[in-house]
């Protein structure tokens, strides 16, 4: 290997430009470097921050749903009960209707049946009165007799 001046030139010239390298262009590339490492790790960190309140919002969503879920379920047992409430307050009324409709026919059929009797009473008293006006032969006066014809008629 020869040792000459262009060996010599060319090691200066790579002397150089390490040392050009050194001073000018390394630094903007660490500092470049060293940005893009800040982002990147700010970037995780956002990242790992979101996750975070990505599981958080997960989770409150869920305990929210929970409590809807069980709200839904104390509605649909209030209305349920209110529900029943209402049956048997409509089963209490119907059987108070027919109750009161049932003593309303028991008292009619009642004065039916008094007002039947009353009648026959006074049908018996009066073929009473003609019979016995057919034996003495003569007419009674059923208003001067009106004492004995009800005295009949209540023994009937």
């Amino acid at each position: 290997m020869e040792f000459n001046a262009t060996l010599i030139g060319e090691m200066i010239a790579f002397a150089i430009l390490i040392w050009f390298c050194v001073h000018f262009i390394w630094p903007h590339i660490t500092k470049a470097i060293e940005e893009r490492q800040l982002k990147i790790a700010e970037g995780l960190n956002a990242a790992e921050r979101a996750h975070a309140e990505l599981r958080e919002a997960d989770n409150k969503a869920a305990g929210e749903i929970k409590q809807a879920r069980q709200q839904a379920t104390e509605i649909i047992d209030r209305a349920q009960q209110q529900a029943n409430q209402i049956l048997d307050k409509a089963r209490a009324d119907a059987v108070a209707e027919i109750n009161r409709l049932k003593a309303a026919a028991q008292d009619e059929i009642a004065s039916m049946a008094q007002r039947a009797r009353e009648d026959l009473r006074e049908r018996v008293g009066a073929l009473a009165v003609q019979g016995a006006s057919k034996i003495v032969q003569r007419e009674i006066d059923a208003a001067a007799h009106k004492a004995l014809l009800d005295q009949l008629a209540t023994e009937i």
